[in-house]
């Protein structure tokens, strides 16, 4: 009886997180002795998605294709740690002759070609030169109604108001 007091007295004295079986910590907060636990390697802190090289499909397609025996693609998939979908997208890209789809591709949204840059520059500074000539028509319209009021004469030809 002696064993189930003195049991009792020690889970009392540990807090959760040493009861759950961390390590024991000490009067600062650190783990006693001063060493940590190593993290945990099953967890990866952040996923990588898995790339292939072209030659690597190739070499795998053609192992698949040389599989005779029931269940030599499935030992293969397991050996190389595939999913049969890989290995059915693989094989129809090959069928397509999309061997460029073989290859990792670049992600995100595609660039513009060379005219479309260019006729967003074009409309740009188009632009641009509409409201430079609109300020230009407002300077005249208020010079024109200046001379008016002070009865100065003005040149009749204006190119600009020609539109």
């Amino acid at each position: 009886m002696e064993g189930m007091a003195l049991a009792r007295q020690l889970k009392d004295k540990l807090g959760a997180a040493e009861r759950s079986g961390a390590a024991p910590k000490g009067d600062e907060g650190a783990p006693v002795g001063g060493l940590s636990r190593p993290p945990d390697p099953e967890v990866a802190e952040r996923p990588v998605r898995r790339q292939f090289s072209t030659a690597y499909k190739l070499r795998i397609l053609e192992e698949a294709d040389a599989c005779s025996e029931p269940g030599e693609t499935g030992a293969l998939l397991r050996r190389e740690g595939l999913y049969s979908s890989s290995l059915a997208t693989w094989r129809r890209q090959r069928r397509e002759g999309a061997f460029a789809g073989l290859s990792p591709k670049k992600r995100g949204r595609k660039g513009d070609d060379e005219a479309a840059r260019e006729m967003r520059c074009l409309r740009r500074e188009n632009e641009m030169l509409r409201r430079q000539l609109e300020q230009a028509k407002t300077v005249i319209e208020v010079q024109k109604k200046l001379s008016d009021a002070l009865g100065l004469e003005m040149a009749q030809s204006d190119p600009i108001e020609e539109d």
